[in-house]
């Protein structure tokens, strides 16, 4: 695998990536801005209104029928949370090149559409089209109100909003539904220019690729064209957690089963820290020797899952676990207890280590 990185222009870099592993190619546009109250629920809706037209592609069913055209490519829109960071993230996978019964330069066309569709969208009279807003609104609603039916998603989402709370990271990556009803086909047009001429843009091209056509296409694109991004590079950068009091939240809800959520906060912020804090999450929960697994699932039978995952944006470890609402305390307090004995399990290694080096 090669990989290479180039600057189109000011905030806006392609990543190539050269790999004959596999079948097809993947392009894929990611907009990166942060995260902030005010435009969160914005930046949420965006690539749901994108995805229904361009100006050249005029609604789903012509961008389907290109895709079908691409021999059945596939398209796909979302949005993520990264750090303090809101990503906007678009992607077309192609059947690579050389598989085609005929020779055609399918990749080149993929590009070309995954771009047109993020750069160049739907407009009636300078601003977006009412009907999708309209739609996409509505669907953005149901969105943000289902967040509760997954119990162990919620309980995780607001365990990071309680733990981050007036932070970047604390804020639901499709925004509220206080601020759908505000969105209209002008205003949201205004922040989509704005987003995009102060936004970090990556491209990235995945394939048997051939880099110069890759890049040649791309420079030559008339959407890359007409972007301006600012000048000044674009850095991601992530807020601390502040130190704060260990805080206890709980919330009632009509089921049988519960949702046991800890975050954990790391000190340190070095680079070698965060190596040993991914070891550190492999013992304690992230496998299925670690001592949650083994100790509070298996051995206790306290939980119907039990496990941790590091967040290296923020430098967090949180322990999820599924319980029976009357284990909680008991639950709580073995985890607690799993936690103490990997304390005093590294204080007996530096010892042990400091001895080894005075023998």
């Amino acid at each position: 695998m090669n990989y290479k990185k180039q600057e189109i222009k000011k905030g806006i870099t392609l990543h190539l990536i050269e790999t004959e592993n596999f079948k097809t190619d993947i392009i894929s546009v990611f907009l990166t801005t942060p995260l902030k109250r005010e435009n969160v629920t914005k930046n949420a809706i965006i690539p749901m209104v994108l995805r229904k037209g361009s100006n050249n592609l005029q609604n789903i069913e012509e961008i389907n029928k290109a895709l079908e055209e691409m021999y059945g490519a596939e398209f796909d829109c979302g949005i993520d949370k990264t750090g303090d960071n809101q990503v906007l993230k678009f992607y077309v996978e192609t059947i690579d090149n050389k598989y085609l019964p005929i020779q055609e330069n399918l990749i080149g066309e993929g590009i070309n559409t995954l771009l047109d569709i993020v750069f160049n969208p739907k407009i009636e009279n300078n601003v977006f089209k009412a009907e999708y807003i309209e739609s996409e609104k509505e669907k953005l609603k149901i969105l943000i109100e289902g967040k509760k039916d997954n119990k162990s998603s919620y309980a995780y989402l607001r365990c990071q909003e309680e733990m981050f709370k007036n932070k970047p990271f604390g804020l639901y990556k499709y925004g509220y539904i206080e601020d759908i009803d505000k969105i209209d086909p002008s205003n949201l047009y205004e922040h989509y220019k704005k987003l995009l001429s102060e936004c970090k843009i990556d491209i990235f091209v995945s394939g048997d690729i051939e880099e110069k056509k890759v890049i040649d296409c791309i420079e030559n694109n008339e959407n890359i064209k007409k972007l301006n991004p600012r000048e000044a590079i674009y850095e991601i950068k992530n807020q601390a957690l502040e130190k704060q009091e260990v805080n206890e939240i709980s919330e009632s809800m009509d089921v049988t089963q519960g949702n046991l959520i800890i975050g954990l906060e790391i000190d340190e912020e070095s680079k070698k820290e965060k190596y040993v804090a991914v070891v550190y999450n492999t013992i304690l929960g992230g496998s299925a020797n670690s001592k949650m697994f083994q100790i509070v699932r298996e051995k206790n039978s306290l939980a119907y899952t039990a496990s941790s995952s590091y967040l290296r944006h923020k430098n967090c470890i949180f322990i999820r676990a599924g319980i029976e609402i009357e284990n909680y305390q008991k639950t709580l307090d073995l985890i607690k207890e799993q936690i103490e004995d990997m304390k005093k399990r590294k204080l007996y290694r530096r010892r042990y280590k400091k001895w080894k080096k005075t023998e």
